[in-house]
Parts: structure tokens; C-alpha cells; sequence
């Protein structure tokens, strides 16, 4: 006789209502076209609106810029839409190539290896590098993805209170045998900070782990020349062996490249599941970003001009009252607490021309709700400044006895 098995339509049904219940729906929006900042963005209901986007990750103005979608074109009319292969067997192509030296010359590391994203990379870090009995101690803000590589992977997961060092320390001692890796993002994504990423490397040091950074969203962005917030620590390939660049924040394209040891670089080239495993990226793909990578380097303009705009955003905040959260990063988050407010000053900010995602559980911890605003070197100034008062307009009707007291400025 055939078991009664749950039915995974009814599951999945039954999980979507409980998530209507709490305010916690994800609903996709469709962008029609982009003009600079501005975005045309289309509704489950079909109608469509221009909207000033504080929500994305293009940092430094890349992702439309004329040198990279130029370069994405020409690449494409010489050599196809695809890249026809694995990188192991026919898919590795000369711009994969290019742009792996590029990164780590750039980086100034060893060696490069060229993924599809950034979530596969830390897939590929972790499965390829760590099994049954090995370790794996993270901070508990990082990425999901590093939470998922190293489930999948079948190590000891563990996880010390966000950005304490000493903690990491605790639990790497709890975990004598086996190989171990200490995994952190470099910013944090939902909240903007920096990991401490010179105690960490001590830390990982004294224990005889290696050191994992994931920057994401500090390449391009922070450091010597954008090198990312390990150069900014002036970490050395020593004392951080692998590290993560995404080619879809601050670079404006898709992809990541991991960098670091040679000897780790060459290993997961070889056996790493998510890089052997796959169809490589499209060959214009690489070339967009080679363009984007070469910009980022030699543009410090751009960051200049970014860093600016979080002052200025943070100053101004600071005026109206607003309960940021600590971060000298573009990544801007606000303090809402439960979904329902956080919902509803999205929706007025929305109402008033800007696109402001709503962060909730489970992408931050319960009770924890937030607005993230994100800023770009190619916002405006009047931009930030009419952002700011349309946030303080719709706290004032949406949290009115959320009386937070002034952040300071920097």
C-alpha cells in the first residue's frame, strides 16, 4: 500500500498564507526601462510609474555606463551570445581569461577564478573546500549563501554574535579537530557595517583557520584604488587567502570571481562542483565587466563622490530624526521594527517617486524590520535630500511614536 505522503502543493500553499498573515510576501516588480537612476517599473496589476531607485546595488554608475554596455556589445557581435561550454572542457574563453588577471592585478592577489554568482562561489568555497568533520565558524548576519554552503557541504556550522571576534574565537574552541574556516561578509548587506576583519585574521591566526571574506559589496566601493574593505584593513593574501568579488554591485554587470591563493584558486578550479559543473558566462558578460573592472580602478571620482552622498545623507537624516543604523557604507538602513510599518512607509515612499525595498524577517531577524536605502555615485544631491524628507513625511504618518532620537552625523 502506497504511504500517505504530505502533498507539496498544499505545503506550499499553506506557506504563502502564513506569510500573508505576517506581512512577510515577496512580490517581484518589473523594470521596463532605465534612464540613469530613474527606473519604469511595472506592477502585478500592470500599471507602470518612473521611480527614483534607492534599492539597488549599482554603486558607482556602471551598470549602464557607455564603455561597459559598448564593450557587452561588441564582445557579443564577435562571439555569440553564449559561451558554449564548461569552463574545463570547451567554455573557457580568452575575456574569461583576461578578466580573471584583471581582478587579481587589480586585487593585487595571486590568482582569480571566474563563477557564475556570487552565491555558486560561496557554494563552490565551502563544498570544495571543507567535509564531514571539518568546521565552519560564520557570523550570524552573514550572506545565506555562506549559510547554505556550508550546510551543504556537511560540516560543523557554527555561528558567533555579528561582528564579535572574541566570539568567533569561543567557537572555533569548541571545534579542536578537523580543518576550519572562518566565512564573514566584508559589508554587511542588510546593514551596511564592516566586519572586523583585523581581529578576525588574528583570530583565525592563532586557531590555524583560514580566513573567508566575502566582498560583495566592498570592491569597488572601499580601500585603496576600491580594492575592497581587506585592503582597507591592509590584510594581506596571508592572512585572507580567499576572497569574493561580485561583478553585480559596485562593477554594474553579473558574475563573481573568487581571488586569493594560488594553490586554493587551482584546487577549486579542478574540483569545485559549481565551477566544473556548469555552463561558463557568456563571453560578453566578461567583457562588460573587464570594461567595468578597468573604470572602477581608475575613476576614484566615483567614490569620491559616493562617500560624499552618504555623508550628506546621514547629516541630513540626522536633522530629521531618522533612526539609522550605524554604517559608513552606501548601504543606508532604517530602523522600522515591525512589517506593518516598514510596509507602509515603502508603499508612501513609493506613492512619492522612490523606490525603497522593505527588509523583513527572514532576511533580517524578527522584529527587526527595516527600510535599506541604497545610494550611487549617479544620485543627485537634490535627489538625497528630497529622499530624506519624504522618509521623515512618511514616518510622521506611518510611526509617529517612533520618537528616535537624532543620529549623529559624521
Amino acid at each position: 500500500m502506497a504511504p500517505e505522503r504530505p502533498d507539496l502543493r498544499v505545503r506550499a500553499r499553506d506557506a504563502r498564507d502564513a506569510r500573508t498573515q505576517a506581512q512577510a510576501r515577496r512580490v517581484r516588480r518589473t523594470v521596463l526601462r532605465r534612464d540613469g537612476m530613474r527606473s519604469e517599473v511595472q506592477d502585478a496589476d500592470g500599471r507602470s510609474r518612473w521611480l527614483l531607485n534607492f534599492c539597488g546595488n549599482d554603486y558607482l554608475g556602471l551598470a549602464s555606463h557607455f564603455k561597459v554596455s559598448g564593450a557587452l556589445q561588441d564582445a557579443a557581435a564577435l562571439h555569440g551570445a553564449g559561451s558554449g561550454g564548461s569552463h574545463l572542457v570547451s567554455g573557457h574563453h580568452a575575456l574569461h581569461e583576461a578578466l580573471e588577471r584583471e581582478i587579481a592585478d587589480w586585487l593585487q592577489l595571486p590568482a582569480a577564478l571566474l563563477l557564475g554568482s556570487g552565491f555558486t562561489a560561496n557554494l563552490a568555497v565551502l563544498q570544495g573546500l571543507l567535509g564531514d568533520g571539518d568546521a565552519c565558524v560564520q557570523d550570524r548576519l552573514n550572506h545565506a549563501s555562506l549559510i547554505d554552503a556550508a550546510r551543504l557541504s556537511g560540516c560543523r556550522l557554527r555561528r558567533y554574535p555579528h561582528a564579535d571576534a572574541q566570539g568567533a574565537l569561543r567557537q572555533l574552541r569548541t571545534l579542536p579537530d578537523g580543518a576550519a574556516l572562518v566565512a564573514t561578509d566584508g559589508v554587511f548587506s542588510m546593514d551596511g557595517d564592516v566586519a572586523p576583519l583585523r581581529e578576525l585574521s588574528i583570530v583565525a591566526r592563532v586557531q590555524q583557520a583560514l580566513l573567508y571574506v566575502d566582498d560583495a559589496h566592498g570592491v569597488g566601493v572601499l580601500g585603496p584604488d576600491g580594492r575592497g574593505s581587506v585592503a582597507e584593513a591592509r590584510l594581506d593574501v596571508a592572512a585572507v587567502p580567499l576572497q569574493l568579488v561580485t561583478l553585480g554591485k559596485a562593477l554594474g554587470g553579473c558574475g563573481a570571481v573568487l581571488t586569493g591563493d594560488a594553490d586554493l584558486i587551482g584546487h577549486l578550479a579542478e574540483t569545485a562542483r559549481p565551477y566544473v559543473y556548469t555552463t561558463a558566462l557568456p563571453p560578453a558578460v566578461a567583457g562588460a565587466a573587464l570594461a567595468a573592472v578597468r573604470i572602477a580602478r581608475h575613476e576614484h571620482w566615483r567614490r569620491e563622490r559616493l562617500a560624499g552622498l552618504v555623508q550628506r545623507f546621514r547629516a541630513r537624516a540626522a536633522k530629521r530624526g531618522l533612526d539609522l543604523m550605524p554604517s559608513d557604507t552606501p548601504i543606508q538602513p532604517l530602523r522600522c521594527g515591525d512589517n506593518a510599518t516598514a510596509l507602509a512607509m515603502s508603499r508612501a515612499l513609493d506613492a512619492a517617486g522612490y523606490w525603497v525595498a522593505a527588509i523583513r524577517p527572514p532576511t533580517v531577524p524578527e522584529g527587526q524590520a527595516r527600510l535599506r536605502v541604497t545610494l550611487g555615485a549617479a544620485h543627485a544631491d537634490a535627489d538625497v535630500d528630497a529622499l530624506v524628507d519624504a522618509i521623515a513625511a512618511a514616518r510622521d504618518v506611518h510611526a509617529p511614536a517612533r520618537d528616535s532620537a537624532a543620529v549623529p552625523a559624521p
